[in-house]
């Protein structure tokens, strides 16, 4: 995932396609603007994730936290279309997006840190090492995404969004599609090459955005790169819970 081309569906290279570049320093994307904006999305997933957290410590019991759960699921799956084809409406609805996103995440989390305990720290530190690691190599310039570079990312995150929304739709009907729950062998290898693709398409996220500030784009595509880089480590941190919940399982 041209010259903007991304992995991540909301980093892609149409999303600076007719946008108009303005001159003026301070109404320009900026890469310190973006990385404020992150961690202000950071912070919105953080909270409401401790208060779910809490809800399901509290009682012990995932149907108490349910209806954050799927409503964060749905709902952020929702409000992250409309980000995408609405790139102007993210200074509102990213935010709307982490929140959710939290809800979600912090029930999760819990219980998943209820049946493997410790499972969620390592999952934490797992993921923003690896944050903290690509970063560092990207801004060393020892990797850059090249044109095929991109493309891989690209095919290869097309073709597992299309099996997770496969197995998703077909859950259903009662029907699980193998490897994203189970623990076998493949089934780990499975989750191990989610995770090399998550980390892959930060690499890509990263030179989006670096790209995005050098062109000059309006201001409010800092909350559309923060945004964008969001969606992937939210990803990267399930598929990290995933992979560690599999290779404990007996």
């Amino acid at each position: 995932m041209a010259l903007f081309k991304s992995g991540n569906p909301a980093l892609d290279k149409e999303t600076f396609k007719d946008i108009e570049r303005i001159v003026q320093d301070e109404e320009v994307m900026t890469l310190q603007g973006t990385v404020n904006k992150t961690g202000l999305l950071l912070l919105a997933v953080i909270i409401p994730a401790i208060y779910t957290w809490n809800l399901f410590a509290s009682t012990m019991d995932f149907n108490a936290i349910a209806p954050f759960f799927w409503t964060g699921t749905f709902g952020g799956l929702a409000i992250a279309f409309i980000i995408v084809f609405n790139k102007e409406w993210s200074p509102v609805l990213a935010p709307v997006y982490s929140i959710l996103q939290g809800l979600c995440l912090g029930g999760l989390s819990a219980a998943m840190n209820l049946k493997f305990p410790g499972i969620v720290l390592q999952a934490l530190l797992l993921t923003f090492g690896i944050c903290a690691v690509l970063l560092i190599i990207y801004k060393l310039r020892i990797i850059r995404p090249t044109e095929n570079f991109k493309l891989i990312v690209t095919s290869a995150t097309a073709g597992l969004a299309l099996y997770y929304l496969a197995s998703l739709g077909l859950s259903f009907t009662g029907i699980e599609l193998p490897y994203i729950h189970e623990n076998s062998t493949g089934g780990i290898i499975f989750s191990l090459f989610a995770v090399i693709l998550a980390s892959m398409n930060l690499v890509v996220d990263f030179d989006f955005i670096e790209q995005g500030a050098d062109s000059k784009v309006p201001k409010y595509m800092e909350w559309y790169g923060a945004f964008g880089l969001m969606v992937t480590i939210i990803w990267l941190y399930v598929e990290i819970l995933r992979l560690l919940a599999k290779s404990r399982k007996k």
